[in-house]
C-alpha cells in the first residue's frame, strides 16, 4: 500500500500540470476584449437585437400619403397571384385561344396542335396585340412611380386607364348597359365607368365574338363533311366512317389556302387599335 502512494502522487501532479498548461494555452489563443463602442455602433447593435417590425405609415404634411415598403410588397405578391386571371379576363387572350381551339376541332384533329402550342401561340399573340397598351402603362404609370413623381394610388389609377380604353373598344354597348342596370347605376359617362362593370361586359363580348368567328370557321369544313358523307352513301359505303375520308381533304384545303396565316391575321385585325 505504501509502495503505491508515490505512484498516485505522480499521477496527480501530472494531471495538475496538464490542466495548467491547457488553461494558459486557451488564454493565449483568446483574442483580447475590445473596448465598448459608442455612437453608431451601439445603435446598430441595438437595432440588430430588436425584433422585426411591420409598419403602415400614411402621415406627412409636405407630400402625399405613401404606403410602406412592406405593404407594397404584399400588394405586389397578391397581384402576381391573380395575374393569370387578369391576363385571361382583361386582354385579348380569351378570344384568341377560343378561336384556335375551334380551328383544331373543325379540322377533326383534337390533339394536333397540342394544348401547349395553342396556349403558347395565344400568349404571344396577346403580348403582340397588347403591346401598345403595356407601353402606355409603363410610360404613364410605372416609370413616374419608380421615379417618385406620383404615389402608388395615382400609379394604379393611371395604369387602369389604358386597359379600360382597350376593353371598352371591344365591348358591346348592350353588355355595358346590362351590367350598369344590374349594378343599379344610373346614366354614367364612359370615363366614369367602374372596372367592376367594364370587366364582365368585356368578357361577355369577347365570348360572343369568339363563338361567331368559330361558327364561320366551321362552315367550309362542314361542307366537306356533307359532300364526303353523300358520296359514300351513294357508293354504298355506309360502313366507312366519313371522318376518315374527309380528314385528308380538310387538311389539304387548310394548307392550300394558308389557313394559319389567314386565321392569325383575322384575329389580329379583329381588335381595333
Amino acid at each position: 500500500m505504501t509502495a503505491r502512494l508515490p505512484f498516485f502522487r505522480l499521477l496527480l501532479v501530472a494531471a495538475l500540470l496538464g490542466l495548467a498548461s491547457t488553461e494558459s494555452a486557451a488564454q493565449a489563443a483568446a483574442p483580447p476584449l475590445e473596448p465598448p463602442t459608442t455612437g453608431a455602433a451601439t445603435a446598430t447593435a441595438a437595432a440588430a437585437n430588436d425584433p422585426l417590425r411591420f409598419s403602415l405609415s400614411l402621415e406627412g404634411t409636405d407630400r402625399p400619403a405613401q404606403l410602406s415598403v412592406g405593404v407594397q410588397i404584399v400588394l405586389l405578391m397578391t397581384l402576381l397571384s391573380v395575374a393569370p386571371s387578369l391576363v385571361l379576363l382583361m386582354t385579348s387572350f380569351a378570344r384568341i385561344v377560343i378561336v384556335l381551339g375551334f380551328v383544331r376541332t373543325a379540322l377533326g384533329v383534337p390533339s394536333a396542335p397540342s394544348n401547349q402550342i395553342i396556349v403558347g401561340l395565344a400568349l404571344f399573340l396577346t403580348f403582340f396585340i397588347m403591346g401598345p397598351v403595356f407601353d402606355r402603362v409603363n410610360n404613364e404609370a410605372l416609370q413616374p412611380y419608380f421615379a417618385g413623381q406620383i404615389t402608388s394610388n395615382a400609379a394604379l389609377d393611371r395604369a387602369s386607364l389604358p386597359l379600360k380604353d382597350f376593353m371598352l373598344k371591344q365591348t358591346r354597348t348592350r353588355d355595358l348597359e346590362y351590367f350598369l342596370q344590374l349594378g343599379g347605376f344610373g346614366p354614367t359617362a364612359v370615363k366614369d365607368l367602374p372596372m367592376r362593370v367594364v370587366i364582365p361586359a368585356f368578357v361577355i363580348s369577347e365570348l360572343q365574338t369568339a363563338f361567331q368567328m368559330g361558327f364561320l370557321l366551321f362552315l367550309p369544313f362542314l361542307i366537306i363533311d356533307f359532300l364526303v358523307s353523300s358520296i359514300l352513301m351513294s357508293l354504298g359505303m355506309m360502313m366507312m366512317p366519313p371522318n376518315v375520308v374527309s380528314l385528308p381533304f380538310k387538311l389539304l384545303l387548310f394548307v392550300l389556302v394558308d389557313g394559319w396565316h389567314l386565321i392569325v391575321r383575322s384575329l389580329v385585325q379583329s381588335f381595333s387599335f
